[in-house]
């Protein structure tokens, strides 16, 4: 289902007049001819090298003569003085200047990179900060992370005026200075001495200043994780970052995996464990998460929200994948909002097989009263057990085909001993087959098996594709999902397009499907 939100119109500011005053004269005349300004992310000057500016295209070489100390020196003595995270700034600008130190903590580089306050970058997700609750943002690096806690304390303090108080640890997100930029409207900003402490100044602002939101960027410690839990059950609306680029990132971290409500190992008792079709030791949330909702950055124009944490973080600790809404920004500013509704279905590889003939109507077994036993003949039961927990179908996993009341085959083992499976159909119990065993073909069987509705295919078709996104990442190597319509082939590129890969059509309809690749 998609629906269409009305585009707001960003305006940008850079103040990056104020960045080229610091750079050396060479340096800083190189730029100014440039008619790509906006494009600019950072300056790069490091001893012995050709200083370079880095736009989001292209990097090019600013001069032809190496940046020399007394470079550096000209641009740290225009500086206010280097915190203990090695970061600087220039008053009442968002811009941000990092340096690299010797071993004997001499400056020998300068990433100067480049701040913009960005007006109108939370249309895409203003419904969501609306509804007051704590909302924590991922994401890689440079996808605006901080640009939209930005945004987020101008509009919460400004338009809805509510108390918000910033926790800017590395002035990121209100500039250098004691004067905060005029881009977080009238929220306050609480400066932190250094990073380790960031958490003691969290706490002193829920005690001491009475806010009704706080807005943190990077939480990464223990501590952190631990101070946000307060302030949340003080009743205050959180809105933060954390280290981890996805959901799946951070509910694996020890470290943070209690803003999702930690994860704890349970025992069950066999009754329990035979109800719930698991193994006797399954993993559950420890406590209600800090936050409330998950706001996933794909990038710039895309991200997934998860609306439900509580109920996603439990999901995902029953093996199953969590179903986002999608939303995407097009190029004429048009928002659009995919909301998925069914449960997620890792990558596939190719199409099911078709059932075995022999066995009568075996798609009637939605029809059958009672639990269905299944026996898988080659196929993972792992797998098996986790598609079957992950679609509510009533089966459970037989020791032996002759007490199965149904069998799904992998079509190797069916080739490697045709004379064993005979008998089981012979037998007359129904008998699936699927090419290969991957959990999307096992789900797919298990669906034709017990007629379960399949309307909702689009959605997971991009639940397919953000799995195959996932994998090409990881390994690099290309990725063929299953078959499907133009319109579904369509929403699948645009999501790799938007995860920064590459995708094409291939094969000929009935059969045509996107491939996923990094080239």
């Amino acid at each position: 289902m998609t629906e269409q939100l009305s585009p707001v119109e960003l305006r940008i500011t850079d103040n990056l007049q104020d960045l080229l005053e610091v750079l050396p004269a060479d340096i800083r005349e190189s730029i100014r001819p440039r008619d790509d300004w906006g494009e600019l992310l950072e300056v790069v000057m490091d001893l012995g090298r050709r200083p370079e500016a880095r736009f989001e295209s292209q990097a090019v070489y600013l001069t032809e003569r190496l940046v020399e100390e007394e470079d550096l020196d000209y641009v740290t003595s225009r500086l206010s003085p280097f915190g203990k995270d090695n970061r600087s700034g220039i008053e009442r600008t968002l811009h941000r200047i990092s340096a690299m130190r010797n071993r004997s903590g001499r400056v020998v580089g300068l990433t100067c990179r480049v701040g913009r306050a960005v007006y109108g970058t939370i249309d895409i997700i203003r419904d969501v900060v609306e509804t007051g609750k704590s909302i924590l943002l991922l994401g890689r690096p440079g996808v605006g992370k901080t640009t939209k806690l930005r945004e987020i304390a101008r509009v919460l303090s400004e338009e809805f005026l509510k108390r918000v108080v910033i926790v800017d640890t590395s002035n990121e997100i209100a500039g250098d200075g004691d004067i905060p930029h005029a881009s977080i409207g009238r929220a306050r900003r609480m400066q932190v001495p250094e990073p380790s402490l960031q958490h003691q100044v969290m706490i002193e602002a829920v005690e001491n200043h009475m806010p009704e939101v706080i807005v943190i960027d990077e939480i990464g410690t223990e501590q952190e994780a631990f101070a946000a839990r307060t302030i949340a059950e003080r009743g205050v609306q959180l809105v933060g970052t954390a280290h981890g680029n996805t959901l799946e990132n951070l509910l694996m971290n020890p470290t943070l995996s209690d803003l999702l409500g930690g994860i704890q190992s349970v025992t069950l008792g066999d009754e329990e464990a035979r109800r719930r079709g698991t193994q006797k030791t399954v993993l559950e949330r420890k406590a209600p998460p800090t936050f409330e909702i998950v706001i996933e950055l794909l990038n710039k124009d895309a991200l997934a929200i998860h609306r439900d944490l509580e109920d996603t973080v439990d999901q995902m600790l029953r093996g199953r994948q969590p179903r986002p809404e999608m939303r995407e920004r097009g190029e004429d500013g048009e928002i659009t909002v995919v909301k998925a509704s069914i449960q997620a279905s890792p990558i596939a590889e190719a199409p099911v097989e078709a059932t075995v003939t022999e066995s009568p109507q075996p798609a009637l077994l939605g029809d059958r009263k009672g639990v269905v036993r299944v026996f898988p003949y080659g196929v993972s039961r792992s797998r098996l057990d986790k598609a079957i927990r992950a679609l509510h179908v009533p089966a459970l996993l037989s020791k032996t085909w002759q007490d199965a009341d149904a069998i799904i085959a992998l079509k190797a083992h069916v080739r490697r001993e045709p004379t064993r499976l005979r008998q089981a159909i012979e037998s007359g119990r129904p008998t699936f087959i699927i090419r290969s065993n991957t959990q999307f073909q096992i789900e797919g069987v298990l669906r034709e098996m017990f007629g379960v509705d399949q309307k909702e295919t689009a959605a997971t078709a991009l639940d397919e594709a953000r799995a195959a996104i996932e994998r090409v990442r990881t390994s690099g190597d290309a990725v063929e999902l299953a078959s499907q319509s133009a319109y579904i082939r369509r929403l699948q590129h645009r999501l790799v397009e938007a995860a920064d890969l590459e995708s094409y059509s291939l094969g000929s309809d009935p059969n045509r499907r996107v491939c996923v690749t990094t080239t």
